[in-house]
């Protein structure tokens, strides 16, 4: 048996996210019935994290045990040849036995696009949350400083009793970084973890508006973390703006 390593990019705007489900597209499905038809072997490939509909990844990390020899490279090639052209294969190769994509995983880092002109391009509109309404941006960089270090995120995780989080039943996670910046049209907000809660990015851009927006101020970030609830903090931002940008292991 063998245990192989994918490192995958994918646009997640025709999917109803990573994990599989009956009678949707899904790219956990989709990738699993690739591999299946390469190999002849019934597989359920493990990512490294369920990024949800709309959410797009740029290195998401997948592992499966198989029997077949055929090469990495072999297997890389052949399944590009199959799958849609919104998932690529960027890279494949032989893993530890106990090597795992979730399990093993070390920090991730997300990234979040806020297009500010006051016209989206249709040809960007399915990649960037529009946002042309005025921000304090300095605000919004003071407020995301204050998630660096280690919290409990209870109030950024959507309530979802039948999902869990990543890590296990603890909302506490720890923020390596947390911060904005402007690259030409765009506010982009990029933030490094060990592990993130359901939503609890698109809860952290939702908050972080607020404070652009004045509704809220910097200092009161500590106390939406305080709370731990999760109608503490602000809405969920849109999908479609986030981005899974790399695992560490």
């Amino acid at each position: 048996m063998r245990n192989l390593k994918l490192v995958l990019a994918y646009d997640g705007s025709e999917f109803f996210g990573w994990q599989v489900q009956p009678e949707s597209a899904t790219v956990q499905g989709t990738l699993a019935s690739a591999i299946g038809r390469v190999t002849g072997e019934k597989v359920l490939p493990q990512g490294s994290g369920r990024t949800d509909a709309g959410v797009h990844a740029l290195a998401q990390v997948a592992t499966f045990v198989i029997e077949s020899s055929i090469p990495a490279g072999n297997l890389m090639k052949a399944l590009n040849d199959l799958l849609p052209g919104s998932i690529r294969v960027l890279e494949a190769s032989e893993a530890l036995p106990e090597f795992h994509a979730r399990k093993s995983a070390k920090a991730k880092t997300y990234r979040y696009r806020i297009l500010r002109t006051p016209v989206c391009s249709p040809f960007l509109a399915r990649y960037v949350w529009h946002y042309p309404y005025p921000l304090d941006e300095s605000a919004m960089r003071e407020a995301a400083g204050m998630l660096i270090g280690e919290h409990d995120f209870t109030s950024f995780a959507a309530v979802d009793p039948e999902r869990g989080c990543e890590g296990g039943v603890s909302n506490v996670r720890r923020v390596f970084e947390s911060t904005w910046e402007r690259s030409g049209d765009e506010f982009v907000y990029t933030v490094r973890g060990n592990g993130f809660l359901h939503h609890m990015v698109r809860n952290l851009v939702g908050t972080l508006l607020l404070v652009g927006k004045g509704t809220l101020k910097p200092e009161d970030i500590r106390r939406i973390l305080e709370a731990r609830n999760r109608s503490a903090a602000g809405a969920t931002a849109p999908a479609n703006g986030l981005y899974l940008v790399s695992v560490e292991y």
